[in-house]
């Protein structure tokens, strides 16, 4: 079965945002930030060379990735998505591109995408992983300098190290940073479900459709999510948290959503939907067409948080 046929039959799937950004957990230096947990570096414009010290101190030792996939599976869920990049640059990957990666910079050196691509395989799980194509807070060329407005008052480039946008090339970082990587996951980590994109500005019509190529080069099967930008794209990703009312007939959809209020780890958000809420909400997408791809944050020992767990299994349960 193609993945575009597998992918509309499957429904339910687990998005894990993970990073480094788990280590402060949503607090930096006395403050506890109100954004999504991923964004601390934007929020309080964390120098690159203050942020990229937590690679130092990044060793999840709890991390187990049978232990993730099989709560994939008891939940329910047919697919696993994971930030391989998220904006902060850092790679949860062994990439020869940047050393600025959890095998080279970290006391951790083990691959985490390449031991949840083996799990996944072993326990019979699509794996899809996530990529921030545009924003990247570690280099100067960084995208998002031509985003209109800012984010709940945090930039969407990096203009706290690298001030002046008007100098600002996206094509250096597209050429030298973006498409290496994405050809490293489309060659290393095996028969990939779908590469998620997201958070298109910068990038022009011509960069999409050859980021786009690129993939299919290597993986013809493999999904391209909306946000890859400037309508290119194989399914359409609703915004997040997005519940449309709408009915879909012809095509394919999916909308990444939160188990509490955040997306990466934060240690005092306890907001957590119930079981009850969760299993409402797949059945309301479910019923228009749309896949529900429900997120988890891990923390920075690598643990997955004990309720969202317990939620999870019930809602495997009940499915079941």
């Amino acid at each position: 079965m193609q993945n575009k046929e597998w992918f509309k039959q499957a429904q339910f799937g687990m998005m894990v945002h993970w990073g480094l950004y788990a280590l402060p957990a949503g607090e930096w230096k006395g403050r506890r930030m109100s954004y999504i947990g991923e964004w601390i570096q934007s929020r309080y414009r964390i120098n690159n060379a203050e942020y990229g010290q937590l690679a130092q101190a990044f060793n999840p030792i709890a991390f187990d990735a049978e232990e993730w996939v099989k709560l994939v599976r008891d939940s329910g869920m047919k697919y696993l998505v994971v930030t391989s990049k998220h904006h902060d640059g850092f790679a949860m990957y062994h990439s020869k591109v940047d050393k600025f990666n959890i095998v080279d910079a970290t006391p951790f050196k083990r691959d985490v995408i390449a031991e949840l691509a083996e799990a996944c395989y072993k326990y019979g799980v699509k794996l899809g992983l996530y990529y921030s194509q545009e924003l990247d807070w570690r280099e100067p060329n960084g995208g998002g300098y031509t985003a209109e407005e800012d984010n709940f008052g945090m930039s969407w480039t990096n203009d706290w190290d690298f001030p002046d946008n008007d100098t600002k090339d996206y094509s250096q970082c597209f050429e030298n940073k973006i498409k290496p990587q994405v050809e490293e996951l489309m060659r290393n980590y095996g028969d990939l479900l779908l590469i998620w994109f997201d958070t298109p500005f910068t990038i022009s019509r011509e960069q999409s459709d050859e980021l786009y190529r690129l993939v299919k080069q290597y993986q013809p099967d493999c999904l391209i999510n909306s946000r890859i930008g400037n309508d290119v794209g194989d399914y359409h990703s609703w915004g997040d948290n997005e519940i449309p009312d709408e009915y879909m007939s012809d095509g394919l959809f999916e909308t990444p959503a939160t188990l509490n209020d955040t997306w990466g780890y934060k240690s005092f958000d306890q907001n957590w939907k119930s079981a009850e809420e969760v299993l409402r909400l797949k059945h309301h997408l479910n019923t228009r067409g749309i896949n529900y791809l429900l997120n988890v944050g891990p923390d920075y020992l690598g643990r997955i948080p004990g309720p969202s767990q317990d939620i999870l299994r019930k809602v495997g349960g009940a499915i079941r």
